[in-house]
């Protein structure tokens, strides 16, 4: 039997495009924007900063920084880094759409070498389907299969509680 060789999803990736820079360093990553930006996103109104922190910390994430080094966006992979990715909290900042910077986040969260080879990737979106179809992604095809526990208020519960 042939070993898989070893990759190391700590090992920090850094890409450039232009002036712009995708940079897998947890260190680099802006907590006031990424919470910022989610707390106020349909998908994790009201997250609580702390959890932000936490699901940064235990996922491999993607940050896009300008020029100045400021971060524009952020993306995150919960992986097992052998059969299964879950890709959420994909954004960038709405005053850099436009130029093609999510599609480039993409290419690079794809291409990353701890994620190749993987028997399923997992997302959930409400208005970027065009986007993520172009990377291969489609409907769920047997949603009888699929279920979830999901519990959208959870972050507004919890701070009233």
């Amino acid at each position: 039997m042939q070993s898989a060789q070893a990759i190391d999803p700590d090992a920090v990736v850094e890409l450039r495009h232009g002036e712009f820079v995708i940079s897998t360093d947890a260190a680099r990553i802006d907590l006031d924007v990424v919470h910022g930006f989610l707390t106020n996103c349909y998908w994790a109104k009201g997250i609580p900063r702390e959890v932000v922190a936490r699901s940064i910390e235990h996922s491999l994430c993607f940050g896009v920084y300008d020029g100045t080094g400021a971060q524009v966006g952020f993306a995150r992979v919960v992986s097992d880094f052998a059969t299964v990715a879950y890709l959420g909290d994909v954004f960038i900042l709405e005053s850099h759409r436009g130029r093609g910077l999510g599609k480039w986040m993409m290419e690079c969260i794809l291409q990353h070498p701890g994620l190749q080879d993987l028997r399923r990737w997992i997302l959930l979106t409400r208005d970027a389907h065009a986007l993520y179809a172009k990377f291969g992604f489609t409907p769920v095809k047997s949603p009888e299969r699929h279920m979830e526990l999901h519990r959208p208020d959870v972050y507004q519960i919890r701070t009233t509680t």
